[in-house]
């Protein structure tokens, strides 16, 4: 069985993130094998099942992993539209960084990423000791853009020519969010 993330799931207003079962992981592998949803703005290149669910399988273990951490699923439905993970991107940094895709195209634009992106950092946040979460995203990737900014993370500054794909070098935005910046944001309730 495949388990992304250990403990109970994270209850936003419309979502859940949740510990990825054995039933996710086929629909989850698809998306990570479509050129559509991964290559605009990320590397691509196919894994074999086994590969993929081995890495998940190992990601809490692994703090550096790029595997999912959780799925998005629906509230009032069970089945995943996305996956949403958590990596430490640097030995010696004090910070962890996230990543989102909402892989299931008819769930797209309607708010689900920015509600996961949210929950997982408020959960980044209660969990670890990180003064700050950021995120790296393709400079083209103006959806991706405008959900980090909404939830809360600031442009800390662009890495030139930092990541290769569809045969050319492409600019990258860093963006973080410290834990007081977050406090003050997002208050508990």
């Amino acid at each position: 069985m495949i388990v992304a993330e250990t403990g109970p799931a994270l209850e936003g207003p419309r979502i859940l993130l949740r510990p990825a079962s054995s039933e996710d992981a086929r629909r989850v592998f698809t998306w990570y094998n479509d050129p559509e949803i991964v290559a605009p703005y990320d590397r691509f290149s196919v894994d074999t099942y086994e590969e993929f669910e081995r890495s998940v399988r190992e990601a809490p273990g692994d703090p550096t992993s790029l595997a999912p951490r959780f799925v998005v699923a629906l509230r009032d439905g069970d089945a995943p539209i996305g996956v949403v993970g958590h990596y430490v991107p640097h030995p010696v940094l004090e910070t962890v960084d996230v990543w989102y895709v909402i892989g299931d195209r008819r769930a797209r634009r309607k708010g689900y990423a920015t509600e996961a992106v949210t929950l997982l950092v408020r959960h980044l946040f209660a969990t670890t000791p990180f003064p700050r979460i950021g995120a790296t995203v393709d400079v083209e990737n103006r959806p991706s853009l405008l959900l980090l900014e909404r939830v809360g993370f600031q442009r800390e500054g662009v890495l030139r020519s930092a990541l290769f794909h569809h045969a050319r070098w492409h600019d990258i935005a860093v963006y973080g969010v410290t834990r007081d910046d977050w406090a003050t944001r997002h208050p508990t309730a």
